[in-house]
């Protein structure tokens, strides 16, 4: 699990988790193929599509030089129906109980 970096929560990424679709960001230099493996091996889940694409490079300035920040890759992965990760699924719930009281 060295290349997922992190889950994304954003507007659309938590709208995706109603199609049993999980967004998150890994290192440019994983293949799709390592990340499905990764994903199957470590949850337990079967994984039926991913979606991945590079995020768009923001610069940043130190002085004279001027650098970039490092460089990701999202991927939306889409889970067989029945599968699910639980922590995420957990507290996609539980924010939904919150706004609609």
């Amino acid at each position: 699990m060295d290349g997922i970096k992190y889950a994304v929560f954003t507007e659309k990424s938590l709208r995706l988790l109603g199609n049993n679709q999980y967004t998150s960001n890994v290192e440019s230099g994983s293949t799709r193929t390592e990340i499905k493996h990764w994903v199957e091996l470590f949850f337990g889940v079967k994984v039926i599509a991913m979606n991945s694409h590079r995020l768009p490079v923001k610069g940043r300035r130190m002085g004279p030089i001027m650098g970039h920040t490092m460089h990701y890759r999202r991927i939306i992965i889409t889970l067989k129906p029945g599968y699910s990760i639980p922590p995420l699924i957990k507290n996609y719930k539980e924010k939904n109980l919150k706004q609609k009281t």
